[in-house]
């Protein structure tokens, strides 16, 4: 299963240490002119080494593309493409080899397969989501030209949350700081605990917002391919992420149904709803208000202090971790969580078009 997509599929490749990653996009549509200068933007917002809250290891993360871009502009074909592993150091995972880290992959993937790359976790490591971040990049750049945005931002570290919603803020000032949040008073104060938190050896959570902007009417299919359902494997396919909610979320279960209800008006001759409770999405199915959803990452299990664990025999041991590790792996998954949006939106897009009645 290192496929993700239905009309739009992406397979991705590689290990945390080895030689390189990458991915072939296939069903991207043909003619949509790639801004190189673009995807090497996303790739850096994703990089690790970009500053003090984020892991030191330090990749560029330049992207080669191998097949499916002629003279500017995609041709229909696969899209391949790598992305060099230049920083990685493997002896820092040395400790690893028999010792299982608390919370981890190591455990699962030792018992499914009877073996695991212990360098940085191997295929289970987030340095797989550089691949995402590409094609995601690609994906938006499809999106532009159906008008459709996607911006996600960082909306809690630990204790500290926004106050309000997205509607509230400009979401582009969340590239103004390192953490990532487009309130900078708040972000001074998560700025502050990520660091603190670094320096106790220790590791914090958080939640990412995303919002999407422009999306039609009719995305979504009945019943099991729902866009809610797609949105969620793709973030609860990240790592780290522990939960996804969207429009009114969880909240929703403390409220009336005459609270919560979307009620429908008349606006201009188009119909349209007096609130958005619903998150853009209703029976599975885009309603054309704003989408947005929240996602919730974990702590980063790598703790640089030393915990107890035991060995792949069962024998009690403890282990101290060496390497490079983000405090707090929010800021840094905010472009992923853009990405696989983009993807699934761009998917649904290609699967709506091609199911649509044929004199609607």
């Amino acid at each position: 299963m290192n496929n993700f997509g239905q009309l739009l599929r992406l397979t991705t490749f590689g290990e945390s240490h080895g030689v390189a990653i990458g991915g072939v996009l296939d069903g991207f549509p043909a003619g949509v002119e790639i801004d190189e200068g673009f995807i090497r933007s996303e790739m850096q917002r994703r990089r690790p080494g970009q500053s003090a809250v984020t892991t030191a290891r330090n990749e560029q993360d330049e992207v080669r593309f191998l097949s499916g871009i002629f003279e500017g502009r995609s041709t229909g074909t696969p899209i391949a493409f790598v992305i060099v592993n230049s920083n990685n150091r493997s002896n820092d995972y040395d400790n690893l080899r028999e010792a299982f880290r608390p919370s981890h992959a190591d455990f699962v993937y030792d018992r499914k397969y009877g073996n695991r790359d212990h360098r940085g976790g191997g295929r289970s490591s987030a340095r797989e989501t550089a691949v995402r971040v590409c094609a995601g990049a690609l994906a938006k750049l499809a999106l532009t030209r159906l008008g459709i945005t996607v911006q996600a931002y960082t909306s809690q570290v630990g204790e500290i949350m926004l106050d309000s919603d997205y509607t509230n803020y400009d979401l582009a000032a969340a590239e103004n700081n390192v953490v990532r949040c487009p309130d900078s008073g708040k972000a001074v104060e998560m700025e502050r605990l990520i660091l603190d938190v670094k320096r106790a050896g220790d590791t914090v959570g958080g939640v990412v917002t995303c919002v999407a902007k422009g999306v039609p009417v009719g995305l979504g299919e009945p019943l099991y391919g729902k866009l809610t359902s797609s949105l969620a494997a793709a973030m609860l396919s990240i790592n780290a992420a522990k939960g996804f909610d969207y429009g009114n979320g969880f909240a929703s279960a403390c409220g009336r149904g005459s609270q919560q209800n979307d009620i429908f008006y008349n606006n201009n001759g188009c119909i349209a709803t007096r609130t958005n409770n619903s998150g853009g999405i209703q029976g599975g199915i885009s309603n054309g208000n704003d989408i947005y959803f929240r996602v919730a990452f974990k702590p980063v299990a790598t703790l640089l202090v030393e915990q107890n664990t035991v060995t792949r025999n069962g024998d009690d041991t403890t282990l101290l971790a060496h390497g490079r590790h983000d405090p707090c792996v929010v800021p840094r998954a905010v472009p992923v969580v853009e990405a696989m949006t983009a993807l699934v939106l761009l998917d649904h897009y290609m699967l709506d078009r091609s199911r649509r009645a044929l004199f609607l």
